[in-house]
């Protein structure tokens, strides 16, 4: 390496240079793969990953200039009274996000989170007519259809259905939020049979996740976890739904707007990962060989670690709790620790709310992309607690300026390529 700590040898890094490079610690390295920011591959013997010098340097560089570039961002910070996330912990409006799920219901917790009032006991419907609508443009979209697709056009023709949805003054979003969020539940294709659409909303969304009839200790882990996921502090599809907001979109689609960046297999999906990874390690009995198949594909292990919790993840902590007490929750919950103890023999990585999804999602029959669904109905109530505090924001002001890199103008016209060879 040179004396700035580059090199011009082409060899590649192991992760320890990598992280020296970087100025980060070997785990955030190995997050940024799982974003897609670095690549890493394995060698024929080798023992760990090894990454390209010069995609190092390249992320080196753009990690230097981020703070150069963002003393002037005023426009991009975003002030809150949502969501903290401090020391292991997090809250809503100042209160312990965790107790507050395990004490009220889903939509008690989203009054909470759009009023600061509680009302026990609130629940939430949607009229007939848009609920009719949304389920004939759900039932015209292709059987392979994902969750995510399924809640996006859900929420689209539901707007349609709403001849006021432009009218942005907090009481009429969140009258929006009380029939949005239960008509993307009922929108979706029932699997319980004879199941009637009544209680609940944990109840309501069970019934399209699985066909198994539920008791009530796997629907009050259910109602929890959609409680615990209602909001993050600004994750990428929270971000999308304040850029979507501040251009003054109606709540539709400032939902639709989180629920596209959802989508990305970097953040919705995550769970998904878990719960194949589950049901690999009970299929095969134990952990090491998954965890082993995982590393040796140059992947983080589904289900573990949190940028913003250094110890343990609070949801996944609790959300365990309520698991532990259900009996059929016996194996996949023995398979996360497995993953857990097997991974923690080389790093200090805790398990997520993904992984503890991932075992609820697995014991109860559900299908890998559950996690998904449950996460996406969940945070809806967070993008319309964000849209609130957006629309009371200037309009327009998350527009940041773009840092050019390209050509030097003038450059010549382009000239026509000539395709004449071609077939």
């Amino acid at each position: 390496m040179t004396e700035q700590g580059t090199t011009h040898d082409g060899r590649r890094l192991s992760t320890k240079e990598a992280a020296e490079l970087l100025g980060v610690k070997p785990e955030t390295v190995y997050a940024y793969v799982s974003r897609g920011q670095l690549s890493s591959r394995r060698g024929p013997g080798s023992r760990g990953s090894t990454f390209d010098a010069k995609e190092v340097e390249a992320l080196a560089r753009r990690n230097r200039r981020e703070p150069a570039a963002s003393t002037s961002a005023d426009e991009l910070s975003v002030r809150t009274r949502i969501t903290l996330i401090d020391k292991d912990r997090y809250y809503y409006r100042g209160v312990d996000a965790a107790e507050l799920a395990l004490a009220h219901s889903y939509e008690e917790v989203a009054e909470w989170l759009w009023t600061g009032v509680l009302r026990p006991g609130v629940a939430f419907t949607a009229p007939k007519e848009t609920v009719s609508a949304a389920r004939r443009a759900v039932g015209a979209l292709p059987e392979h259809s994902g969750p995510t697709d399924r809640l996006r056009v859900a929420a689209i023709s539901a707007a349609t259905a709403d001849p006021l949805r432009f009218d942005l003054s907090e009481e009429a979003v969140i009258g929006t939020a009380r029939t949005l969020i239960p008509t993307l539940v009922t929108a979706l294709p029932p699997v319980l049979r004879g199941h009637r659409d009544e209680g609940p909303l944990a109840r309501r969304l069970w019934a399209r996740l699985t066909g198994r009839e539920p008791d009530e200790a796997s629907l009050r882990a259910l109602d929890t976890a959609l409680a615990l996921l209602v909001d993050h502090d600004l994750a990428a599809s929270t971000l999308a739904v304040r850029v979507a907001a501040s251009a003054r979109s109606h709540p539709y689609a400032a939902v639709s707007a989180g629920l596209g960046v959802l989508e990305g297999p970097l953040h919705g999906a995550a769970s998904a990962l878990a719960h194949r990874m589950l049901l690999d390690v009970l299929d095969r009995g134990s952990a090491t060989p998954v965890v082993a198949d995982e590393l040796r594909a140059g992947r983080r292990v589904p289900g573990l670690g949190h940028r913003l919790y250094p110890g343990e993840d609070p949801r996944a902590q609790t959300l365990f709790g309520l698991l532990e007490v259900i009996p059929k929750a016996g194996p996949a919950l023995a398979a996360a620790c497995d993953v857990v103890a097997t991974t923690a023999r080389h790093t200090d990585l805790h398990a997520n709310v993904d992984l503890a999804l991932a075992v609820l999602t697995a014991s109860s029959g559900m299908p890998a992309e559950a996690g998904e669904t449950i996460f996406a109905v969940a945070r809806t109530a967070g993008w319309i607690a964000h849209a609130l505090e957006e629309y009371e924001e200037r309009p327009l002001r998350m527009r940041p300026s773009g840092q050019y890199v390209g050509l030097c103008p003038p450059q010549p016209l382009p000239t026509t390529a000539d395709t004449s060879h071609e077939a």
